[in-house]
């Protein structure tokens, strides 16, 4: 059963697409998508999983799994992070364990 909580904070996926410059050369074009989510702490376990493949999660957001598309990075508070791994918590919730961008904040 999902751990129930309020989604009251928004977060940003960032996804990329492929678009047309002026030349007509095809280009890599970023795509934001702002949803609402909630935040989970990292336990413990996870914490030490990812440090041992030299990732560094810090944060866990939980968003609806229906507006998740795979995105590899999120932007939450001006700051960016990487997905470093996906879990789907339930069949209407997705937990994305991230690390901060080197560089970002």
């Amino acid at each position: 059963m999902p751990m129930m909580g309020t989604y009251d904070h928004e977060l940003i996926l960032i996804g990329w697409t492929e678009a047309m410059d002026e030349w007509g050369n095809i280009v890599p074009k970023e795509t934001r998508t702002s949803v609402l989510c909630r935040l989970q702490s990292v336990g413990r376990q996870e914490f030490y999983a990812a440090a041992a493949s030299g990732m560094q999660p810090e944060l866990v957001f939980i968003v609806h799994a229906y507006e998740y598309n795979n995105e590899r990075q999120v932007e939450y508070e001006g700051v960016k992070y990487d997905v470093i791994r996906t879990y789907r918590a339930s069949y209407e919730e997705m937990e994305l364990v991230c690390g901060r961008v080197i560089g970002s904040g």
